[in-house]
């Protein structure tokens, strides 16, 4: 790609470097930049771990089921205008008149 050059070496060169390393001499942090430190096994490990129980969405409290329903426009424009958290308030307004009319037969 044209202007993607950083250096002078050619690939080659890059390689030829690459393998003249000692085999097992492996990357020797000089204990200045602590952004050049290699992790240990260890740290890559729970780094790993806590990256990955991170993604995706929350964990549902298991209370809960998803439904298709439909409600009046004004309704729904109510509630959703109220701000975030409108879907538990509308949850806890229908808790609420459950407590206050009887069970439906």
């Amino acid at each position: 790609m044209p202007g993607s050059k950083t250096n002078e070496l050619t690939r080659a060169q890059v390689l030829a470097a690459v393998r003249a390393v000692p085999q097992g001499a492996g990357y020797v942090w000089d204990g200045v930049d602590e952004d050049d430190r290699p992790l240990n096994t260890e740290e890559l490990e729970a780094g790993m771990a806590a990256a990955v129980n991170k993604r995706g969405r929350p964990a549902g409290s298991g209370t809960k089921e998803q439904v298709a329903i439909r409600f009046d426009r004004d309704v729904l424009g109510a509630f959703r205008a109220s701000g975030p958290g409108w879907q538990t308030r509308m949850n806890d307004a229908l808790r609420d008149w459950l407590r206050t009319h009887s069970t439906l037969t």
